[in-house]
């Protein structure tokens, strides 16, 4: 007797990943229909799905998930990243190992599959994920189509050709296409268990923060600690920032290179150094910092895209397990004299954080704010109201 073929290996596939060198991987459709361009890359976070799938950071990227089984909890309308839903910034693809099964999750509010149809993210199952991160791993981030097509006819000659021919990430401003289209007010304070999330009532600090691509939960916490959030767009000059007699200034995360984005980014920062105004940055906004500063960016190998990497502050001497999404970097050698490396991935040895001697100004590539992951660096962001605080006469928080 021999063992019956399962019925998914003699399907016809309904959806290709094909990559730039002419690898065609096959695998079952699911999503939206049709196909998109991008890099993909890998996430290790065992949680929060939903949350990557919506980072704008994440723009520009075809996400193939380590953890084999993704959609067990459903989505819901909370667990969401973006500013603007409607505009469904975020991962273009998703590629899962197993089948997305019905959600079993208390908060789910609908199945994965009819979220990612409403956000027109293309997804494909059934696919060996442990070959396909160990090719990254050794090749490096892969400019690829996903394609989605329910009937299972594909051109694959022609989506090789658009594999081959996309340029890729590096010197492409996705801020741009990611950013809010005006100024606002942010007055949502972080998730509470069985509560949800609240509104801010007052305000003791006046934080603006310029929108590269910003994650919800980055300014949730920065309202929790007290501030009133003034979101701006990232082609926002210092003039205007300035004019909002802001008691600090946040550089947000955000997608593409940032060599590119600093074009228009890095005058404005350099403009906003002036001022002795508390700045905080994080990942895309950590490295323009850098870069305003004299610091050069590089593209990554594979980049650094989970929620369990373990970075040391050099300031506390302690080891924190972090969330990190972004495939450029910081180099470290390239700092310039009176520009401290603060933090170091215990990885790759890559830089994590930066701080200007003197003055009140820092940064760092990770997500202190999580969103899925750890919340070691949380207090990253009492280091930052601290120094306005401090400028304001006001005793410091406690950072832990």
């Amino acid at each position: 007797m021999t063992a019956k073929t399962p019925a998914w290996e003699i399907e016809k596939p309904t959806a290709l990943l094909v990559l730039a060198d002419g690898t065609v991987i096959e695998g079952r459709g699911l999503g939206a229909a049709g196909t998109a361009v991008a890099e993909v890359c890998f996430n290790t976070a065992l949680t929060g799905y939903q949350e990557i799938l919506t980072d704008p950071s994440y723009a520009g990227q075809i996400v193939t998930f380590t953890f084999p089984h993704i959609g067990n909890v459903g989505a819901n309308d909370e667990d969401i990243e973006d500013l603007t839903p409607a505009a469904r910034f975020g991962a273009v693809g998703a590629v899962f190992k197993a089948n997305v099964t019905d959600p079993s999750n208390y908060r789910a509010a609908g199945h994965l599959d009819q979220w990612l149809k409403r956000r027109g993210v293309i997804a494909m199952s059934g696919i060996d994920t442990r070959a396909l991160t160990a090719l990254i791993r050794e090749k490096g981030a892969a400019n690829a189509v996903i394609a989605h097509a329910p009937d299972g006819k594909f051109d694959v000659e022609d989506l090789k050709r658009q594999a081959k021919a996309w340029s890729g990430l590096v010197g492409l401003d996705l801020a741009k296409e990611v950013t809010s289209g005006q100024s606002s007010q942010w007055t949502e304070t972080p998730w509470v268990w069985n509560e949800g999330y609240s509104t801010q009532e007052q305000a003791s600090m006046h934080v603006v923060a310029i929108d590269y691509g910003v994650k919800r939960n980055i300014l949730r916490l920065l309202t929790g600690l007290g501030a009133k959030v003034t979101v701006v767009p990232a082609s926002t000059g210092a003039d205007q920032i300035l004019a909002m007699q802001p008691d600090g200034i946040f550089l947000s995360n955000g997608p593409g290179d940032p060599a590119a984005t600093g074009e228009y980014a890095e005058p404005v920062i350099k403009d906003l150094l002036k001022t002795d105004i508390p700045v905080f940055g994080i990942c895309l906004g950590h490295q323009m910092l850098a870069r305003a500063l004299g610091g050069k960016t590089v593209k990554m190998h594979q980049g650094h895209h989970g929620a369990n990497h373990p970075v040391k502050d050099h300031t506390t001497g302690k080891v924190e397990i972090v969330s990190m999404n972004h495939g450029f970097a910081v180099d470290s050698k390239s700092l310039p004299e009176g520009v401290e490396e603060t933090h170091v991935s215990l990885f790759d040895g890559s830089n994590c954080g930066i701080a200007l001697k003197g003055r009140p100004v820092f940064s760092v590539q990770h997500h202190p704010e999580a969103s899925p992951g750890p919340q070691d660096s949380h207090y990253l962001f009492k280091r930052f109201v601290n120094l306005i605080r401090e400028k304001k006469g006001e005793p410091a928080l406690a950072e832990r």
